[in-house]
């Protein structure tokens, strides 16, 4: 009798990079780095209020050569004028990257990045709440617990 094989975990990465792949094909992205490597490739300023929707590409048109795509950014309102006045430079920069000239023209569209802002770590209960709500506390005989119990009401109480 077969004993069955063994059984090899897959990481996510190689399980949802096709998938991945074909989402971002339908936004006219030959591959998802323009995307995933933003920042890199235009820099930190820049990467910070926009990020690339897609990529229009032009129909081939017989007997001319293809033209270039054109580049749709999603740009925070204020920077939008920023941004266009350094869109020759993004160009270079995103056709640097391509390794030829795939990208003849940058489209904006003003609204809100789809990027959450980074939480910040929530502070704890301040030593004098904690004092408040273990003077609650007689009743507990531990030590440890009547602490840990004094910050955990803060925190509660807190929030």
């Amino acid at each position: 009798m077969n004993k069955p094989g063994r059984i090899h975990a897959k990481p996510l990465a190689a399980l949802l990079d096709g998938a991945i792949n074909d989402a971002f094909a339908k936004q006219g992205f030959a591959s998802r780095e323009l995307v995933t490597r933003w920042a890199e490739i235009v820099g930190p300023k820049v990467a910070a209020h926009s990020e690339p929707l897609k990529i229009q590409w032009q129909r081939p048109v017989e007997d001319r050569p293809p033209e270039p795509a054109t580049l749709v950014l999603r740009v925070e309102g204020p920077m939008a004028l920023e941004i266009q006045h350094t869109s020759d430079v993004i160009l270079e920069r995103v056709n640097r990257f391509f390794g030829w000239s795939a990208v003849g023209r940058i489209a904006l569209r003003q609204a809100p990045l789809s990027r959450r802002p980074a939480r910040r770590a929530a502070k704890g209960p301040s030593p004098a709440e904690v004092a408040q709500v273990a003077a609650s506390l007689d009743g507990v005989a531990d030590e440890a617990l009547r602490t840990a119990l004094a910050r955990l009401g803060a925190a509660i109480k807190r929030s």
